[in-house]
This record gives C-alpha cells, structure tokens and sequence, in this order.
C-alpha cells in the first residue's frame, strides 16, 4: 500500500516514522524548508519512550514527484489546505483516500449526513466550495488526532504522550478502505479504531478547542490557568454549552459532559494551545476551523451563540493586529 504523509510536521512526522518504521507500505511525505533537508540527510528520526528511532521514507517538496497514493494523511492547518489543492491533486489516483487529520470542523462535515444539510458546504473552511469540488468528499476519511507531539530541531519529532487516531467515514460505513488503513496504523503500533461515528468524535475533541484556544490566544494562559481562573472557566463553559446545542441540533451525542470535557483539559496542566503558539511565533490562526464554522452552523440550526461570537471577534481582531490571519 502507499501511504503519503502531507505536511510532515510534528503529527505528520510521528505518523511516517512509525509507519516506515514497521516496513510494511510504500511511506513518503511531503515536508519542505530545514525539514526536508534533515529528513533527507540524517533521516526522519523519532524519540519515543526512552528510543531514538531513526527511519528512512521518501521525502519531497514536491509531490509530483511521489505519484499516485492508496492513501494520503493531511496534517495540514484547516487553512493550508486550500493552497495545497494542487499539490494533493497530484498524489491522487483512481482509488486514492484523503484522510483528514486536521482540527477543527472539517471542510467536509455535511457529506453524506442525511438531513436538510446534507451535502452543505460550509464557506467557513473551505470558500466558494473549491476544496469539495477538487478534492471530491467521497474520497474523505475523517481522523481525530490525539497524540502530543514536538518538533525538536529539523528532522527530530519527539512523542509527548498517546498513539490513537480515530477514523471514520463520512458515512459510517465500514469500507475495505478505511479498514486497511486502520490494519496498517494498528501494525504500525498504534490505535485506530474505525467509528461509525466520527463526528461524534470530532466534536469532543472541539468542544475543548474551540473555547480554550481563542482565549488562551486572548489571555496568554496556559490550559490549567484557564481551567482554574473562576472568570475564564466560565466563559469557556459558556461556549461549550452553545457549542453543544448545535452539536446536539445536527444530530451528534456526546459520551462526556462538559465539566468533565474541561476537567481534562485542566489535566493536560502548563500546556500552551496550539493557537497561542501560532500567535507567538507570527503563523496564522486557526480561527476558521475552530470558532467561525461553529457560528457558521449556529446559523444553519437557527440557534444564537452569542458568547462564541463575542470570543470570535475578540480573537479575530487580535490575530489582526498580529499579522496573524489567514487570507
């Protein structure tokens, strides 16, 4: 099988070493810059539980080069995948599978949903709808990520802690694709269980995101300040509870509520958001993905968000100032 490993940063690093390091499939990713380089000479290495893992994949800068894939893992940002449009056209095949482990509300959320939006796209994650006609929902595999993973230096990917990568059709089908996936994850020595329902899934995993990230970006604070703060701890409950209500109005069913939804991200202690560390460094925010396509289906559903929409310009206007917005 080949596999294609798109945007080879800290998820996307783990995921090819230990896919190449089992030997099973054909691996490569697409990485560019110092990373590439390293990867290229000194091999993509991996630090995991006391190891220092070094493997050997394809890489390039262009993914012309790589060829029709079986299966291409996106672990692109919510808004890097428009411009990569052609670039993941080139790796596609027949047959080929776009799996997408990416944060946020995905780009292909409404495909094959039955219900009154069924088949809606959201101008939210994808304007003018150019990623559903290019890239084809009916190609989607739907991933949660929830491994924590760094990027020491070029080249060196270190595992924090988690191996699960949840996988799912857009509709809960058990596919030979999304099954060989999953065996091949699974070899590789990590979890992949298939679930019937992955937007059930995608949604635990926002409901935290969408509230902590834009006010850590606000705040500065780290997960357990934000968590322990009586004021912020308010706030954040307050748009998980909107959040829910949308959720809950497409149809999704969360296996947690939201205390314990918040107690574990106060679990996860002195950890900086993902979108506090874009803000730091100057790279563009995930603001689209994780805040603005949930107002985007608070409109749909006809419910009122006002504290998500209060949170959404605050931060929209920060990443503003910043230099921090996607275009």
């Amino acid at each position: 099988m080949r596999i294609c490993v798109f945007g080879a940063g800290a998820i996307g690093g783990y995921l090819a070493a230990r896919l190449a390091q089992k030997g099973e499939h054909e691996v490569s990713l697409v990485a560019r810059g110092p990373h590439l380089e390293a990867i290229r000479s000194q091999g993509l290495v991996l630090l995991a539980q006391g190891e220092r893992i070094t493997t050997r994949p394809r890489a390039s800068a262009d993914a012309r080069e790589l060829g029709p894939q079986d299966h291409v893992i996106v672990t692109l940002k919510a808004h890097q995948i428009g411009p990569a449009i052609p670039a993941l056209e080139a790796l596609m095949g027949p047959e080929t599978a776009f799996v997408w482990a990416v944060n946020g509300v995905p780009w292909w959320y409404f495909h094959g949903l039955e219900g009154p939006w069924f088949d809606k796209r959201l101008e939210s994650v994808d304007p003018g709808g150019r990623i559903w006609e290019r890239l084809d929902p009916k190609r989607a595999i739907g991933c949660v990520v929830y491994p924590a993973v760094e990027v020491d230096e070029p080249g060196v990917v270190r595992l924090v802690e988690g191996d699960r990568f949840s996988l799912g059709e857009p509709t809960g089908e058990r596919t030979a694709r999304v099954e060989a996936l999953a065996k091949a994850l699974v070899s590789a020595g990590l979890k992949a269980p298939v679930r019937p329902r992955i937007r059930d899934e995608i949604w635990v995993k926002l409901w935290g995101n969408l509230a902590f990230n834009p006010l850590s970006a606000l705040t500065h604070a780290t997960l357990d300040r934000l968590c322990a703060d009586a004021g912020t701890r308010a706030v954040a409950r307050a748009m998980m509870l909107e959040a829910q209500a949308v959720a809950e109005r497409l149809g999704v069913r969360f296996a947690i509520d939201v205390d314990k939804r918040i107690e574990g991200a106060a679990a996860v202690g002195a950890h900086k958001t993902s979108m506090l560390q874009d803000l730091e460094r100057g790279r563009p925010m995930e603001i689209g993905a994780l805040v603005g396509a949930v107002i985007e289906m608070a409109g749909l559903v006809g419910l009122e968000v006002p504290t998500i929409e209060t949170v959404h310009a605050l931060v929209r206007l920060r990443a503003q100032v910043a230099g921090c917005l996607p275009d």
